[in-house]
Parts: structure tokens; sequence; C-alpha cells
């Protein structure tokens, strides 16, 4: 082992706006360090931080937080109610159902719920 997760973070344009957000959507307060830098150590995970950039995303992410969920239509419109973007319709097979969402600065994330639930 190198080493363990200090932190998840986030390349964006308005640190605090997605930092006040991600707060809402899985817990924590969120912290304001600078106009630069703002997180949030989520209940149960590690801390997830945003730090600005002077570019903006340009292409589907490589990585995305999965958000469990117990009513993936209730849990998506509430989002959506924050500020999130619905991509595509609610994704259910064998496994689960999903549903692909966009966070304010259009970060793509899901909302999961398992068959197994």
């Amino acid at each position: 082992m190198i080493g363990s997760v200090d932190e998840v973070v986030v390349d964006c344009q308005d640190p605090a706006t997605l930092a006040e957000f991600w707060a809402t959507v899985l817990g924590g307060t969120p912290v304001h360090r600078s106009n630069e830098w703002s997180f949030i150590d989520p209940p149960g995970w590690t801390r997830l931080a945003f730090q600005r950039v002077p570019e903006t995303k340009q292409v589907k992410n490589r990585l995305h937080i999965d958000v469990h969920v117990d009513d993936v239509p209730g849990a998506a419109t509430a989002a959506v109610a924050l500020g999130a973007v619905m991509v595509g319709a609610i994704h259910a097979d064998s496994v689960g159902t999903f549903q692909v969402l966009q966070d304010p600065e259009g970060n793509e994330w899901c909302v999961v719920r398992s068959a197994a639930d």
C-alpha cells in the first residue's frame, strides 16, 4: 500500500456553491477556506473538496459519485430542486436502479438503489 485516501477533490469554477450543494446532498457542513477552496466532511465518508480551476468542464467525468438512496425517483426530484439536472431516464435492471444527474457545474453523479435493498 502506498497510502490512504485523504480527500476527493473536484475541480470547479465556484467551490463555495458546490460545497453548499453537496452538503445538502450528502450532509456535512460546508467549510470555505478561501475563494479558491471549500470542502465538506460527509458523515461516514472521506472529505469532499472543491478547488477553483480556470477552465470549465469539457467532457464526461472519468470518476463520479454514486449516492445510495431509498427512492431513486424521489431523490432525483429532490436533487433537481437543489440545482441538479437529470441526464436521461431512470435505468432499472436486475442489479438495481439509478438516475444519472449533473451537479450545478455539470459534474455527473448518480442516485442508486441496488435490487438487494
